[in-house]
């Protein structure tokens, strides 16, 4: 071989790779702690997600590890805000001990039902919220609101006597100010290892979102749940997430397929939402699960409650608590 035909030769093989090169898609990580193909609701808007970002033709892939199976639950907040991690379905209120804003997220009484739920996401509370998560480095794909219930290996939890004495897990520490206002012993575990924590005797009842309920089988644990109904106390959003430093990588084709890919997965859990609940109770009576609800004066005798230990807690330790309460309040 000739020395000019080394030299056509090299410059065809770097021409292909460089080609290969800028042909292969940009491919982002998806994070998040709630069962894979379960049909778990906040899994499936990630999936969304993914497909609509492969199926847009813009050189983007998504490659999801549920189950927490890339990062820890409570990992995954840090690792949006540096950029490890590209995107996540994420309880906010799990990033509360570095942004104390978001136990707001996650406050007793707050929200009630999905309907005011809806309602929030129009808010000048929700636009101080998405404006905290973006100062922190992170962005909003889909918001997501979901209800939540309470339930016990020992007895059904309507009223703040039947809390006392009871080895309680709480997502969150604004529930957990409540619960243990109320006489009860806080259990700190994820949601994925609540199972477990019931299983062995660590924890006696739990919170959670309905969803989750179903998902990591605590029917199995329990004697009876407290539903959410039509006087909830549990709500906590739990967006899909994307790391502000991840997004900025990209081009503006790939950033407008994701914020359309987001708004899909939005209106898909708005469609499932309180299907959700539904589904719990269902699963839960079928397992011989005794099911109640709050009458208006049980939701009532825990607000006061939440009033003197989570609302107080919160307005006091957090500068802007008292008005984040107040926006979220004035939502008719």
């Amino acid at each position: 071989m000739t020395k000019f035909s080394r030299i056509c030769t090299l410059a065809a093989l770097a021409a292909v790779w460089v080609g290969s090169a800028i042909a292969a898609p940009t491919m982002l990580r998806a994070s998040h702690q709630f069962p894979g193909g379960k049909g778990d609701v906040r899994d499936e808007m990630v999936q969304i997600i993914a497909r609509d970002a492969k199926a847009a033709g813009v050189d983007l892939d998504i490659q999801v590890y549920p189950g927490a199976s890339l990062f820890k639950p409570n990992e995954q907040w840090n690792a949006l805000v540096n950029g490890q991690l590209d995107i996540s379905s994420f309880p906010l209120d799990y990033a509360s001990g570095k942004v104390r804003a978001f136990g707001a997220t996650l406050m007793p009484a707050l929200v009630r039902s999905h309907d005011r739920a809806a309602r929030l996401n129009d808010s000048k509370f929700m636009k101080d919220i998405r404006a905290k998560i973006e100062q922190a480095g992170v962005i909003v794909l889909s918001d997501a609101w979901l209800a939540g219930a309470v339930a016990s290996k020992k007895a059904c939890i309507r009223t703040p006597a039947d809390i006392k004495g009871v080895k309680i897990r709480s997502a969150g520490p604004t529930f957990a100010a409540m619960w243990q206002a109320a006489g009860a012993s806080i259990v700190s575990v994820p949601s994925n290892e609540v199972y477990n924590a019931l299983q062995t005797g660590v924890a006696e009842a739990t919170d959670t979102s309905t969803g989750s309920f179903v998902s990591f089988r605590i029917y199995e644990q329990v004697k009876c749940i407290t539903a959410p109904g039509d006087n909830a106390l549990w709500f906590m959003y739990e967006p899909v997430l994307m790391s502000k430093k991840s997004f900025d990588r990209l081009n503006k084709a790939q950033q407008d397929t994701l914020l359309k890919a987001g708004k899909k997965a939005q209106a898909y859990f708005v469609k499932e939402a309180k299907g959700l609940d539904d589904e719990m109770v269902k699963t839960f009576k079928a397992h011989n699960v005794e099911v109640v609800t709050l009458s208006p004066a049980e939701y009532d005798a825990w607000v006061k409650i939440a009033q003197k230990s989570s609302y107080e807690d919160f307005a006091r330790e957090v500068p802007d608590g008292k008005q984040l309460i107040d926006e979220a309040l004035s939502v008719k």
